[in-house]
């Protein structure tokens, strides 16, 4: 079985581009260590700033699930909540 991509969109609301960007670079050093990630990369838009990309690779999708219930992960989302425009993510499969 394939590895599981995640690509994840993440805007923060104008006035909240620093705190959502600390918030997010919270998740990496954690997220890295559990059991399944083989790549959680964060990057930032150059045109808009407050657009951020998580790009990730997971060693199964019941791994990625694991991660999605993660203490760390629910935090976030609580702390910002009111700060962020939009949250996509994507479930993607490398096929080349």
């Amino acid at each position: 079985m394939a590895n599981l991509t995640i690509v994840a969109n993440i805007f923060a609301r104008e006035n909240q581009i620093d705190f959502v960007k600390e918030e997010l670079l919270k998740l990496i050093a954690p997220t890295r260590a559990e059991e399944g990630c083989l790549q959680y990369d964060l990057h930032q838009d150059h045109q808009d700033p407050g657009h951020f990309l998580f790009y990730e690779t997971w060693l199964t999708r019941d791994l990625w699930q694991a991660h999605m219930d993660n203490p760390q992960l629910h935090r976030f989302m609580e702390v910002t909540k009111d700060a962020l425009e939009n949250f996509t993510l994507h479930e993607m499969t490398k096929i080349e």
